[in-house]
């Protein structure tokens, strides 16, 4: 009995230390899983910083490229000298901007970012100590320039006015283009019938003044919508589903002829479209 009570204060106390175990275990990976989320956030707001600082840096490297170029131009004249520093100081004043508000958003980064620490309090203030050097950096450029009779804002709107008269040519250049491409397209657009003496009697192609009058061909109001347009250009062969065709309007005979095909119904074959088509551009063909 004695034993039996002894092994019984040993089960107890083995499923006690089991059960401790497990808490200490599952405070332990609470710990570590709320540990992987700090450096985790950690990480995301190093990232984010990083990347703003990089486009910071990029700009600042950026815009000297642009002064560079400016101090080249500098060294030229005429117009094309002047035009290149305005372009490239519009550029420059873009860029001064764009990194002044990305240093703002590291600022606002910085605020609200778990991260503390002088060092990035000594890197925003020396991004904002290098953008005060490039802003008189800019100031004295302009100040040379304006020395030597090359006014920026006057430039820019020299330029504004030369891009205006540009984009204005080249609108009227377009209109006149597509004025010259309609003309031709007409000059080069034809129209043609195929059908039979009833079908082109009903649509008023053929049309005769009295029962014994000799039929006449596109007179009064005929039905245009009944024919085809082509390009003369391209357009050479008129198959007429027909073993039998008569050409009704006045072409020039050596300018075309009429062959059969496998199935011995007619093409018209325009060989040379110049001389065809020089007579008119109304083409009727009667088929039975």
């Amino acid at each position: 009995m004695k034993k039996l009570f002894i092994f019984a204060l040993c089960l107890t106390a083995l499923a006690s230390c089991n059960e401790g175990a497990k808490k200490t275990e599952n405070a332990a990976r609470a710990e570590r899983d709320s540990l992987n989320q700090v450096i985790a956030q950690k990480d995301d707001e190093i990232n984010d910083m990083m990347t703003t600082l990089i486009d910071i840096e990029d700009g600042f490297r950026e815009i000297t490229d642009a002064q560079n170029r400016v101090t080249l131009a500098k060294q030229g004249e005429g117009t094309n000298s002047k035009q290149r520093i305005a372009e490239n100081f519009q550029y420059i004043q873009s860029m001064m901007q764009q990194n002044k508000d990305l240093i703002a958003k590291l600022q606002q980064q910085a605020r609200e970012s778990s991260i503390k620490g002088d060092k990035l309090k000594k890197i925003i203030a020396s991004l904002q100590e290098q953008m005060e050097k490039k802003d008189l950096q800019i100031a004295e450029m302009q100040a040379q320039l304006d020395l030597k009779d090359i006014h920026i804002n006057e430039l820019n709107n020299e330029i504004n006015t030369m891009q205006d008269d540009a984009r204005a040519m080249k609108s009227e250049n377009d209109a006149q283009a597509q004025k010259l491409q309609e003309q031709d397209k007409q000059l080069n657009t034809a129209w043609f019938v195929y059908g039979t003496k009833d079908e082109l009697k009903k649509q008023q192609i053929l049309t005769k003044d009295g029962l014994f009058s000799k039929s006449k061909i596109l007179q009064g109001n005929f039905n245009r919508e009944y024919f085809t347009k082509i390009d003369i250009r391209v357009d050479r062969d008129i198959k007429l589903y027909s073993k039998d065709a008569k050409v009704l309007t006045s072409h020039p005979a050596s300018s075309y002829r009429l062959t059969a095909d496998a199935n011995k119904q007619l093409i018209l074959r325009i060989n040379d479209p110049i001389a065809f088509w020089s007579t008119s551009k109304y083409l009727v063909i009667q088929v039975k």
